[in-house]
Parts: C-alpha cells; structure tokens; sequence
C-alpha cells in the first residue's frame, strides 16, 4: 500500500518489523492529552490536522511528556496525514520508543477510505473449499460434491450459455462483515478448467472475457450427487436445507444426478429461484402450500355450509 497511500517514512527506520495485529485503523483521540483509559494501542494510529494542530498548541514540556506516555504504547505504527510535518519532539519520541513513524500525502478520509478495506480484506476469516464457482444470473452458485462427479463440466455448460466462471476445483473463502462470503480463484490458475478426456481448457481465450469474473459472493451451495433409489429427496422445497461457512449460513440445495437430467438448466433455475426468494420476497413452494390450504379451507366452508341447507 506504498504507492496507493502516497507514504514516506518519517525519522529512523526503526519499528518497521512490529506485526500489525487489528484490522481496524484509529486515531488518538484523548491518548495525546494524558487520558490514555481504554486506549486501542492495539490499532494503528491516524494523526490528521486536528491532532497536529492540538499538539502544536501545547507547550514543550507538556507535549513531550504526552508524547512519552503515548508512545510507551506498543502500537504497531503511527501515520500522519495530509503531509503534515509533525511538531517536535514527535518523531525523536517515537523513534526512542521503536515506533515507526509514515507521512502520507493524503486527507484524513481519503487515507480511512483506502486502508479500511485493505484491512478488513487482509484479516478475514479465510478457508479453501473444493468445487466450482459460477455467476448465474448475478448470483453466485457454489457447486461441490466428490471428485469426477461433473462440476466443471456443469459450470463450462453455463459458461456456454452465457453465464460466468470465477474459479474451478479451488475456490478460495473470505467472509466480509458478519455474513458476506466472498469466493475467488488461485492466482496461478486463474481462469483454467480440467475437463477430464480434454485436458486444461483457458475460459477467456475460448469464450472471451465476458465469460470470467474475478470474484463473486457466495449465496447458494449446490451439492451434486449420484442418484440413489433410497435417498430422502425434497419434493417440495419447503424444508430449506442450510450449510455453514465461516460462520455464515447458506441455502444448501441437493442435487442427485442420473442420465438425461439437465443440471444447466435446474442451476439456472436454482439462481431465478433465490432471486425470487431472497430479493423479491416470493417463495413458490410457500405460495402453492398457502393455495392448497386455502383451497381445503374453502371446501370445507362449502360442506359445512351445505350440511347446514340441508338441516333446514
């Protein structure tokens, strides 16, 4: 993040090898005027104009004295923004406390803007899963199940048809926030497939660029099995299945394959169907189950109501 924050190094280089250990990017606040209850020295520290200008107000003795307190801290680093020069003893200070002091060219909020994601991306939960990753229709469907079951040659159907790959055989995991998962591929192999019988296929040089993404979230797991005669399939869609992924809860639907059944088609319509579902509020199985109830409600208002004629 060099170049993108515009940094340079400030007094000795002393402090460079200290392990950044939060995610999160904080400035002073009280610390520089003695108050340094409930400190988050753990973050790194943002010093903007007005932390400068409070500690240019102070007289020498006192901003010295603060200074000690503050940096006796150990914190990762401190950047001062806006290319500010920091007042004396600033950076004598924190050079004798081993802490690496960067000036960045930057605003204040230009600076947060740039190395919050940065931070947040570099110490997410992270975890490799074994399967295919495709865009259909705008979301993201996860495909799994046991080698040679058909994935890739699933996903390279859609891709025909117009859909996008993102990663093939290994699909790597970050969780955004508290339920965002994030699903990209390995940089060597980048938009490769194995078909097995053709060999390593190259996704964009044969269907173009529009045929890959980089990255997709993650919103519907798609588990492909071989038919079994015994297996207890869902009919109706009303008992939703679930998996877990970092944390985070995912629609799980199960598949069972056998010859002449097209999963092209049952994927695109897996994707309508979570549109459907989670961005318009519909669920056709709910919506047929409340028809049928309703429909058995009227009936038996008409026989009551024809019982009642009868009587009289």
């Amino acid at each position: 993040m060099r170049t993108a924050l515009q940094l340079e190094e400030l007094g000795e280089s002393v402090g460079l090898d200290r392990e950044i250990t939060s995610p999160e990017a904080s400035s002073p606040g009280l610390a520089l005027s003695g108050y340094l209850n409930r400190f988050p020295y753990q973050r790194i520290q943002v010093l903007g104009e007005t932390e400068i200008t409070y500690l240019q107000s102070l007289d020498p003795a006192t901003r010295e004295a603060n200074l000690t307190a503050f940096f006796d801290f150990p914190m990762p680093c401190a950047f001062v923004t806006k290319g500010l020069e920091p007042p004396e003893p600033f950076v004598e200070v924190a050079d004798r406390a081993g802490v690496a002091v960067l000036r960045s060219r930057l605003k204040t909020a230009e600076f947060y803007r740039l190395i919050k994601p940065y931070l947040a991306d570099h110490f997410a939960p992270r975890a490799t899963l074994h399967g295919s990753l495709a865009d259909i229709y705008g979301v993201g469907l996860f495909f799994t199940g046991k080698s040679g079951i058909g994935k890739s040659e699933c996903v390279l159907d859609l891709v025909e048809r117009g859909h996008r790959l993102v990663a093939d055989d290994l699909v790597f995991v970050s969780r955004r926030g508290s339920d965002v998962l994030i699903g990209r591929g390995h940089e060597q192999q980048k938009h490769f497939m194995e078909i097995r019988g053709v060999g390593l296929i190259d996704v964009p040089a044969i269907f173009g660029v529009k045929a890959v993404r980089q990255q997709k979230r993650i919103e519907v797991v798609v588990v492909l099995e071989e038919w079994n005669g015994e297996a207890n399939v869902d009919r109706t869609g009303l008992d939703v299945s679930t998996t877990t992924i970092l944390g985070v809860e995912l629609p799980r639907i199960t598949v069972h394959l056998n010859p002449g059944k097209n999963i092209t088609v049952i994927a695109e319509v897996i994707a309508m169907n979570h549109l459907l579902r989670y961005h318009r509020g519909y669920d056709s199985a709910t919506a047929f189950n409340e028809r049928l109830i309703n429909s058995m409600r009227r009936k038996s208002e008409d026989a009551h109501r024809y019982l009642l004629e009868d009587d009289e």
